[in-house]
């Protein structure tokens, strides 16, 4: 293996739409997608370069549509995420990869261990979101209300959900901080503890700086293709699929992890006391290894 630095290009997609990408780590490791959150850009808090090449891993991260230097794909679904990834492989050389989604992008890495099966070796989600209208779960119990609010504005103001998330937006191109701020008041302590650290703060920061940079279309479009159908099979997917969760989550509370567990047929469930929503940027070099070393791996603790 050579010791590669993150790299950049611009993937084009078979509807000419422009997709931002970055590699780094083993060039000639085992290929991992990570997914960002919502909102976020293919910047977002992951370990190092050399970190990564010393797990052996193929890093590609790429901004969602809409967000960073993405073209919009305005009206997209969840689902749509699978044929983007699909595009960034072909256009890498990589066959087959694994797929790590964080909080909003969790839904989008199992649209593409759905409908990519025999691309996909493994699939983990870090925080992630059951869909809305899911059976017996109730969708927003123990959710911050920031979430409440943008998800409700979704199904039934969609001018006053553009409005605010374009405010935010451009409180944040000013001063990416402000997006912390605003969250901090409805953070647990396990998850101050996290973004207290200068250096994770510092990732979060520049995550927002890049991803609302040209505007809030892409934070937009995530929280619709979220709360509408997602276009897909949950029991579709022959992956083996690791749910993480931190215990204290208020962002994406914990009993979607149980929820989307009790549809996949593959999956495994680890919940961790003493963490919460940003405790996923914590466990990420640990799935890193999960996901790229199959026959190493060990079950978590359900």
């Amino acid at each position: 293996m050579t010791r590669q630095e993150a790299t950049q290009r611009t993937v084009t997609t078979s509807d000419g739409r422009h997709l931002a990408v970055e590699t780094s780590g083993a060039p000639d490791g085992p290929a991992v997608f990570l997914l960002h959150g919502t909102p976020g850009s293919r910047s977002g808090p992951r370990p190092r370069g050399i970190v990564v090449y010393r797990l052996g891993v193929h890093l590609v991260c790429y901004d969602r549509p809409g967000y960073g230097d993405s073209d919009r794909h305005e009206g997209r679904r969840v689902a749509d995420a699978a044929a983007d990834v699909a595009a960034i492989a072909d256009d890498l050389g990589i066959d087959r990869f694994a797929v790590v989604g964080r909080s909003g992008g969790g839904p989008h890495a199992l649209a593409c261990a759905a409908l990519l099966p025999d691309r996909v070796t493994r699939a983990a989600v870090l925080v992630g979101l059951a869909p809305a209208g899911a059976p017996d779960l109730d969708w927003y119990a123990g959710m911050a209300e920031s979430n409440v609010e943008d998800y409700g504005q979704a199904d039934e103001d969609l001018a006053e959900l553009t409005l605010n998330l374009k405010v935010r937006a451009e409180e944040a191109r000013r001063d990416p901080m402000t997006l912390l701020d605003f969250l901090r008041p409805q953070l647990p302590d396990e998850d101050i503890r996290v973004v207290d650290d200068v250096a994770i703060r510092r990732l979060l920061t520049d995550m927002y700086a890049e991803a609302l940079r040209h505007g809030p279309e892409g934070w937009i479009d995530d929280v619709l293709a979220i709360r509408r159908g997602w276009g897909f099979d949950l029991g579709a997917i022959q992956a083996e699929v690791r749910l993480w969760h931190g215990e204290q989550d208020r962002f994406s509370p914990v009993e979607h992890s149980h929820w989307l567990a009790s549809q996949i047929p593959r999956a495994e469930v680890q919940v961790q006391p003493g963490a919460a929503h940003f405790g996923a940027v914590e466990i990420l070099p640990q799935t890193l290894t999960w996901l790229a070393t199959p026959d190493l791996a060990t079950s978590p603790q359900v």
